[in-house]
C-alpha cells in the first residue's frame, strides 16, 4: 500500500470519528463551558496517548527540538475545538456542518501560501463535486433550506475554528522535522493541554462537575479517545503524506457521516433524495485519490 493510499484510508476514519462530535456536541453544549469541556477532554486524550507513544519507544531527545513549533500547532487545534463547542452552544449541526465545507478550500489556499501546494485542474474539479454534493447532503435536498441559509453567530464563531483547521494541515508539514506521527501529535497534544488549560481556568473552577448529565461525560470521554487522540495521529499522519487541499478535502464526507449518526442516535432518517448528495461526495474523493 502506497504512502498516499495509507494517508487517504487515515482521513476516511478521521471523517467519521469528527462527524460523531457534532451530534455529541449539540447535545452537550447547553450544559458545559466549551473550554471546560474541551480542557477536561484533552488532559485525558493526552494521557492515553502519552501512555501509547511511552510503549512505543519512539520518544527522542531530538523531537522536543524547538518546542515553539508545538505551541504553534497546539494553539491552532484547540482554537478549533473550542470555536467548534462555542458555535455549538448557539448553532444546530446541519448549519455548523454547512461552514465546514468551507474547510478544503481555505486549505488548499494556505497549503499554497505555506509549502506552495498547487491545486491542479482535477483536484479543484474533485472539491466543486465534494462541496457541492456535501451541501446537498447537509440541506437534505431541500433547495429552499439552502437558499434561506443565513449564518447566525454561532456560524460566524465557528468559521473562525474552521480557518484554524484549515491552516493546521499545511503547517504540520511545514514544520516537522522528521518526527514519527505519534511522537509529532504527542507533543502537540502536550503544547495544546497547557495552552488550554490556562485559557480554560476560570471555568474548570466554576463548572459543577458533579451535576453535570451523562451526555457531557459520554461527549467528553468520546471527543477526549476517539474525536481527539485517534484523529490527532490520523491528520498528521496524512497531512504528511497528502496535499493540504487532498487532506481537508474529506470534510465533506463529515456531513454524511453526520447522518449516520443522527440514525444511530434516533433522530430520524433523511429524504433518499440526499443519497445523490452522498454519491457526489465518493466522485469527488475517486478523482483525488487517483495520483496527480
Amino acid at each position: 500500500m502506497s504512502p498516499a493510499t495509507r494517508g487517504h484510508l487515515a482521513m476516511l476514519g478521521f471523517s467519521a470519528l469528527v462527524a460523531g462530535s457534532f451530534s455529541l456536541g449539540s447535545m452537550a453544549a447547553p450544559s458545559i463551558a466549551p473550554t471546560a469541556l474541551n480542557a477536561v477532554r484533552f488532559v485525558l486524550a493526552l494521557a492515553v496517548l502519552g501512555t501509547v507513544a511511552a510503549a512505543s519507544g519512539k520518544i527522542t531527545r531530538a523531537s522536543m527540538q524547538a518546542p515553539w513549533r508545538y505551541l504553534v500547532l497546539g494553539g491552532l487545534m484547540i482554537a478549533y475545538f473550542v470555536l467548534m463547542f462555542a458555535g455549538l452552544e448557539t448553532a444546530e449541526p446541519v448549519p455548523m456542518a454547512a461552514v465546514f465545507t468551507l474547510t478544503p478550500p481555505m486549505a488548499a489556499l494556505f497549503g499554497w501560501w505555506i509549502v506552495r501546494q498547487r491545486t491542479t485542474p482535477r483536484m479543484a474539479l474533485a472539491l466543486g463535486i465534494g462541496a457541492a454534493g456535501a451541501l446537498w447532503v447537509i440541506f437534505r435536498a431541500d433547495l429552499s433550506d439552502l437558499l434561506a441559509f443565513a449564518p447566525g453567530r454561532g456560524e460566524a464563531i465557528y468559521f473562525w475554528g474552521c480557518a484554524a483547521h484549515a491552516l493546521y494541515a499545511p503547517m504540520v508539514r511545514r514544520l516537522n522535522r522528521g518526527e514519527p506521527a505519534l511522537v509529532y501529535t504527542l507533543w502537540t497534544m502536550v503544547a495544546g493541554t497547557v495552552l488550554l488549560l490556562v485559557w480554560a481556568w476560570p471555568e474548570l473552577r466554576a463548572t459543577d462537575w458533579a451535576a453535570l448529565p451523562p451526555i457531557v461525560w459520554i461527549t467528553i470521554v468520546y471527543t477526549a479517545l476517539a474525536a481527539t487522540a485517534a484523529t490527532f495521529v490520523l491528520l498528521q499522519f496524512a497531512a504528511l503524506r497528502l496535499p493540504s487541499a487532498k487532506v481537508m478535502a474529506y470534510t465533506y464526507l463529515v456531513p454524511s457521516w453526520v447522518i449516520l449518526w443522527e440514525i444511530a442516535l434516533g433522530r430520524g432518517t433523511p429524504p433518499a433524495l440526499v443519497l445523490a448528495g452522498v454519491g457526489a461526495t465518493v466522485v469527488s474523493l475517486a478523482l483525488l485519490l487517483k495520483p496527480e
